[in-house]
């Protein structure tokens, strides 16, 4: 009988990994991401035709859905074809299979016959110094750490197709990524589309701020300018509230959240786009938000995390490079941001917080 899955070099039967479930399910002190994977395995292997999942909550609670097995398979199978990927090549599985991007590594293993390699997603990733590996996926801040690390260089581009997703990547993170000689890519996609639609290059000299497709998909914006994703084996489009640039039916530009739009004296702002313009002078997590303003509704402010500091040279140069409906009229600081498991600022918390200050 042939392996239906292979787990960090070793094949497995259907029979042999539903013992190798039990065994494990019934240890005491599994880590939770050893866990999370083997009930992701369960529910796999499992009589249901659907899987069940959450989206990530960043901005809301996370919400309960059903994913379709067939609709999972058939972006493995997307993003296997696009990238090249053949059967038993090695593929990392550096993310809680809490989450759709863990669930689709494990998922591409199997549909490709690849061999997953699994790691805690809080190591040093000491593995990556010794093998190699054909594709894998990380979150921002998992690079982010890596790269602080003498041998973070060497790990990365010990992987040769990486995708990065989950959350925002800072301007200087996207510089030190460029630079780098495997191919790194950032993704767009949400749970409801297992896993991503669409990719931008980030190192090489294909590096873009313009998202492309993955083969089959379309994407249109509505009369709010906000992103409508068309996938195939989907019964209906999936309207987005994140404000687009469609610059053709499979390429577009993230602009921001509609839900994050600040109106100021009657003009609609996106704080992301303010964010970018200052990333070089802000060394600590950030945001614009803003707060109730009698003349103008509401009013732009800067949010920093850490210890409060002295601001005065910070507006000056804040001043340089920002034209003065843009400026930010107060500053504040908070000790630590809200943000949900895997990283996402909660924004909306955020300006409760200084609202009730």
């Amino acid at each position: 009988m042939p392996a239906t899955i292979h787990i960090n070099g070793q094949g497995y039967t259907e029979e042999e990994l539903t013992l190798l479930i039990a065994e494990k399910l019934s240890s005491f002190n599994l880590p939770e991401w050893e866990v999370e994977l083997f009930n992701f395995l369960k529910e796999w292997f499992s009589d249901s035709e659907i899987i069940h999942a959450q989206t990530s909550g960043s901005t809301g609670a996370p919400t309960p859905i059903e994913l379709p097995k067939a609709v999972m398979i058939k972006s493995a199978q997307r993003t296997i074809e696009y990238f090249g990927l053949q059967g038993g090549n090695r593929i990392l599985l550096s993310l809680p299979c809490r989450y759709i991007a863990g669930k689709m590594m494990a998922v591409r293993a199997i549909v490709g016959k690849m061999n997953l390699i699994t790691v805690d997603p809080s190591s040093d990733f000491e593995l990556l110094l010794n093998e190699n590996f054909a594709f894998g996926a990380m979150v921002p801040n998992q690079v982010f750490k890596l790269l602080e690390s003498d041998s973070g260089k060497e790990k990365l581009e010990h992987i040769h197709n990486l995708l990065i997703g989950g959350s925002a990547i800072s301007e200087t993170l996207e510089a030190q990524i460029s630079q780098l000689k495997s191919r790194i890519v950032s993704t767009y996609g949400m749970t409801e589309t297992a896993s991503h639609i669409a990719i931008r290059e980030l190192s090489g000299e294909q590096h873009s701020d313009i998202y492309h497709c993955m083969p089959g998909i379309s994407v249109t914006i509505n009369d709010n300018e906000c992103l409508q994703i068309h996938v195939p084996e989907l019964q209906e489009s999936l309207q987005i509230n994140d404000v687009a640039e469609v610059i053709s039916p499979t390429s577009f530009r993230i602009l921001g959240r509609a839900d994050d739009v600040i109106i100021s004296g009657g003009i609609k702002y996106l704080p992301q786009s303010i964010e970018r313009k200052l990333e070089s002078l802000i060394d600590k997590r950030f945001v614009i938000s803003s707060m109730p303003d009698e003349m103008l509704g509401e009013k732009l402010v800067l949010v920093i995390e850490g210890i409060p500091s002295e601001t005065e040279g910070l507006q000056e140069k804040t001043a340089e490079i920002l034209p003065p409906f843009e400026r930010p009229k107060l500053v504040y600081f908070l000790a630590n941001f809200p943000q949900t498991p895997n990283g996402k600022i909660k924004r909306n918390e955020i300006k409760l917080m200084i609202k009730n200050r």
